[in-house]
């Protein structure tokens, strides 16, 4: 199986909008380019997926993304995710590619058996992996086998349109619930719970590094 990771990208300026009521530009900038280099590099470390393509019309995304070993498509023309994401599909295609994962840039806590966990989920043609947000309404991951099965329909309410789509398409449907998956961060309740479990894993690190026993006792 020849799996193609795609992920798009808004350039980091435009990044967490609705963040704007607690965080400066600067800061939102800053807090989007630290979750898309976790997920690139959580990509990168995936025995299943071949390569990353990167989407995005910011050069400083497009660089980054080359950082660890990404492909990148800077986007033109009027900004539509959709569309975009159509456009690097048929680019992989032409690289022989026989499945596509789309990743959003914003999924801090996702981890590599959740990108193998969503492939095996579809090992045959035609094949659709959906794994919706935490309402249940948005994307936040989405594996098709084969590249070009169904439109992409991203926006509110993007999950039930993706499983209608792949439904009509005749494809094997399947739902991967994970709480790695489901965490994105749109909303200051969110940026709340992010920081509370940032706090919590270091803590817990911290507690286990204080009980680890020296090998020079």
């Amino acid at each position: 199986m020849c799996v193609w990771a795609i992920i798009p990208v808004k350039p980091l300026g435009q990044a967490k909008s609705r963040l704007s009521q607690i965080l400066t530009p600067e800061q939102r900038a800053s807090f989007a380019e630290v979750m898309l280099r976790q997920v690139l590099s959580v990509v990168s470390e995936s025995h299943t997926v071949v390569g990353t393509l990167v989407v995005s019309r910011d050069t400083h995304v497009l660089a980054i993304a080359r950082e660890y070993g990404a492909k990148t498509v800077q986007e033109s023309g009027t900004p539509e995710l959709n569309a975009a994401l159509a456009r690097a599909t048929s680019v992989v295609k032409s690289w022989s590619c026989t499945s596509v994962l789309i990743l959003p840039a914003d999924l801090p806590f996702v981890t590599v058996e959740d990108i193998e966990n969503m492939i095996k989920l579809g090992p045959f043609a035609p094949a659709v992996v959906i794994a919706p947000d935490r309402d249940r309404d948005g994307t936040n991951g989405l594996f098709i086998r084969p590249p070009g099965l169904i439109e992409y329909a991203y926006g509110p309410g993007s999950f039930q349109r993706h499983v209608a789509l792949a439904k009509e398409a005749g494809a094997i449907v399947r739902e991967y619930q994970s709480e790695h998956m489901q965490f994105d961060v749109d909303l200051p309740e969110h940026l709340i719970e992010y920081n509370q479990r940032i706090k919590q894993a270091d803590a817990e690190a911290h507690k286990l590094l204080a009980s680890d026993t020296s090998f020079g006792d």
